[in-house]
C-alpha cells in the first residue's frame, strides 16, 4: 500500500479542520440570530442601544440613588448640612472642591472596572453550547456597569437623578437619550461631548424641564443622539457577533474578554469624566463654546434652524468608531 505523503496528509487534516470551522460557524450563526431575538427589549426587530440600557437596568443593582450615593461619598468629610445642600443643590455650589470630586470620581471608576472584570471573566470561561447562555449577559453586565459609573459620575459633578422606575421598566424617552448622548462621550462619538455640556448650562441657569425634554426627544440635542444610536448599531453587532465566536474556545474566552474588559473600562469613564469636570455644573471657571450657546438657545427659542453646528455629526460618528475600536468595549 502506498504511503501518503507529508503534504498530501497536512491537506487532507487541513480540508478536515475547515469542514468542522464550516460546520460549527453555521450552527452557531442560528443561535446568534435567537440570542439577538432575545435582546430586543422594545419590540422594534433590531437590537439596539435602547435595547442594551433597558436590559442594563433591569438587572439589579444598576441603578443609583443620587442621594444614598454622595450622601455615603461625602459623610467623612463633611458636616450633615454641607451634605444637605449637596443633595438640594450641586456639589459644587455646596463649596465641595473639584480636587476631592475627581479624587472620588477616580475611585468609583476604580472600583466599577475592578466588579465589571471579575464578571467578564467569570461568564467568559463556559465553551461549546454552555456559552450561547452567557453573551447576552456579559452585554449587559459591561454596559450595566458602564451605566453605574455614568450615573455616580453625573451626579458627582452636578447633575440631577436620573429616573429609572422601580417597577419592570418603562422608562421615557429622555431618559434614554440622556443615557445615550453620556454613552456617546464614553465611547468618543462626534457632538456628544458638546451636547452633554450644553445640557448641563441648560439645567445651571434653570431652563425649564418640559424645553429640556422636548430637546432631548426632538430639538436641540436628537441629531446627536441618533448619531451616537447610529455609532452603537455598528458596534454592538461587532461586539456579540465577534463575542460570540470567541466565547465558543473554552477558557480563552474567559481570559480575554476579562483582559479587554480591564484595559478598555477605565477610559471610556475617563472620558465622561474629563468632559463633565468642566461644565457650567461643575466648575465656575467653565467658558462656554458657541456650540453650548447655540444648542441651549435653541432649547430655549425652539428654533430648529441650527444644523448647521451639526454638519459632520453623522460622518463623524462613522470615522470616530475606527479611533475608537481598540479603547472601548
Amino acid at each position: 500500500m502506498e504511503r501518503k505523503s507529508i503534504k498530501d496528509t497536512l491537506s487532507e487534516a487541513s480540508s478536515t479542520v475547515k469542514s468542522i470551522v464550516d460546520k460549527t460557524k453555521g450552527v452557531l450563526l442560528d443561535k446568534k440570530d435567537a440570542i439577538v431575538d432575545k435582546l430586543d427589549q422594545n419590540g422594534d426587530g433590531e437590537f439596539d442601544i435602547t435595547d442594551i440600557i433597558i436590559l442594563s437596568f433591569k438587572s439589579p443593582g444598576i441603578r443609583v440613588n443620587r442621594d444614598t450615593f454622595l450622601r455615603n461619598e461625602l459623610y467623612k468629610n463633611h458636616t450633615q448640612e454641607t451634605i444637605d445642600e449637596v443633595i438640594r443643590s450641586t456639589p459644587m455650589k455646596a463649596g465641595i472642591s473639584s480636587q476631592e470630586i475627581d479624587k472620588i470620581a477616580n475611585e468609583v471608576i476604580n472600583f466599577e472596572r475592578n466588579c465589571v472584570t471579575g464578571i467578564s471573566t467569570a461568564l467568559g470561561i463556559p465553551g461549546g453550547w454552555a456559552m450561547a447562555a452567557t453573551i447576552p449577559a456579559d452585554i449587559i453586565q459591561y454596559y450595566g456597569y458602564t451605566l453605574r459609573a455614568a450615573q455616580k459620575l453625573l451626579y458627582l459633578y452636578g447633575f440631577p437623578e436620573i429616573v429609572v422606575p422601580k417597577n419592570d421598566l418603562l422608562l421615557d424617552t429622555e431618559t434614554i437619550n440622556t443615557i445615550i448622548l453620556c454613552l456617546g462621550v464614553m465611547n468618543g462619538v462626534a457632538g456628544a461631548n458638546n451636547a452633554i455640556k450644553a445640557m448641563a448650562k441648560a439645567l445651571a441657569i434653570g431652563v425649564e424641564k418640559k424645553l429640556l425634554n422636548t430637546a432631548l426627544t426632538k430639538g436641540a440635542f436628537y441629531p446627536f443622539v441618533k448619531a451616537v444610536m447610529k455609532w452603537f448599531g455598528v458596534r454592538l453587532t461587532k461586539a456579540t457577533f465577534a463575542g460570540f465566536f470567541k466565547k465558543a474556545i473554552p477558557m480563552v474566552g474567559g481570559v480575554v474578554g476579562g483582559g479587554l474588559t480591564f484595559l478598555t473600562f477605565k477610559p471610556c469613564c475617563m472620558r465622561l469624566r474629563d468632559v463633565l469636570s468642566d461644565t457650567m455644573l461643575s466648575n465656575p471657571d467653565h467658558i462656554s463654546s458657541v456650540e453650548e450657546d447655540t444648542t441651549v438657545g435653541v432649547i430655549i427659542t425652539g428654533d430648529e434652524s441650527f444644523h448647521e453646528i451639526q454638519e459632520g455629526v453623522s460622518g463623524g460618528a462613522e470615522k470616530v468608531e475606527e479611533s475608537t475600536e481598540d479603547n472601548c468595549n
